[in-house]
């Protein structure tokens, strides 16, 4: 599932992110600091989002979302060290930026395209007319899992 791979990813980039973060701290050299955001945001925060949507939209995750997992793990690939070597003053470093830059708004922009077009989902808080106050799960009328949950523990601790 496509969704996997993108919650897999994320958490990569999430520990590339993060060392690279704990390197800067115990070098006290924080000139890598834009290259350490983007790593963070792109890689571990959008991939972890997206990996998220398309669990729980599973009817979006067709060969767009392949589409958008390929670009964003490539743009990503490309985009930082590409800022990293701006940041050093190389001159390969700008081309490899704007490439990667590039796919990364090609696979952000997919994702949009995703969510706008997913299906509502019907919601756990709200009437299906979505004006009504938040509902509360305890007093639906029916029985539900917390209101089991609830009563067991309730007849646990009442027990001799």
């Amino acid at each position: 599932m496509i969704s996997a791979w993108f919650l897999r990813f994320g958490m990569i980039f999430a520990l590339i992110g993060t060392a690279l973060g704990l390197h800067m701290g115990a070098a006290h050299d924080f000139a890598l600091a834009p290259v350490h955001a983007h790593i963070n945001l792109v890689g571990w925060v959008a991939m972890f989002l997206a990996g998220l949507f398309y669990e729980a939209h599973p009817e979006r995750a067709a060969r767009l979302a392949v589409a958008h997992l390929c670009l964003a793990v490539v743009g990503l690939s490309l985009m930082a060290p590409g800022i990293a070597a701006v940041l050093r003053g190389l001159a390969w470093g700008e081309p490899v930026t704007i490439a990667g830059s590039v796919m990364t708004f090609a696979a952000t922009a997919i994702l949009a395209f995703n969510v706008f077009r997913a299906a509502p989902r019907q919601s756990v808080f709200f009437d299906s007319d979505h004006t009504a106050a938040m509902k509360n799960p305890l007093q639906s009328g029916s029985s539900s899992r917390v209101e089991t949950m609830v009563a067991d523990s309730t007849s646990a601790a009442s027990a001799p």
